[in-house]
């Protein structure tokens, strides 16, 4: 039988999974995280990226953009907490795209009005969803 533990995925407008996983991947902020059952307990802040999950009965991970947030583990049970997060099938390219386009505008502009930490961090947020993006493509 897989080992496996509960993952809650989260962002203050939904819940975007809940359920069992056999490892857990996601960008941490000193680097990428892998979790797997039995992980000792850990609280860290995670950046823009993809969190990837392995789904028991399934060849291909699910896939889940967070743009940063909190991540939780405990024995048996790991949770999410992000600022934002889509679900791979629903990022939109053309969006992160554009996003990215604007932030890039914003930064050489410094008359803008949108702040220059401000706009890197939309960058940096724009950048990783494409990159969830082609991680998405890849593994289809």
């Amino acid at each position: 039988m897989t080992m496996t533990v509960h993952v809650d995925v989260v962002s203050a407008e939904e819940s975007i999974f809940s359920g069992l996983a056999e490892f857990v991947v996601l960008p941490g902020e000193a680097g990428e995280l892998g979790i797997l059952p039995g992980h000792m307990p850990l609280m860290t802040r995670i950046k823009p990226g993809a969190v990837r999950l392995k789904l028991p009965q399934q060849d291909q991970e699910e896939l889940i953009f967070v743009a940063g947030g909190i991540l939780e583990v405990q024995p048996g049970l790991v949770t999410v907490l992000a600022d934002t997060a889509i679900r791979g099938k629903d990022l939109d390219e053309a969006k992160a795209l554009d996003s990215k386009r604007k932030a890039e505008e914003a930064m050489t502009e410094r008359s803008a009005e949108m702040d220059y930490a401000r706009a890197q961090a939309e960058l940096a947020e724009a950048v990783a969803q494409l990159a969830a993006i082609q991680k998405l493509r890849r593994s289809r």
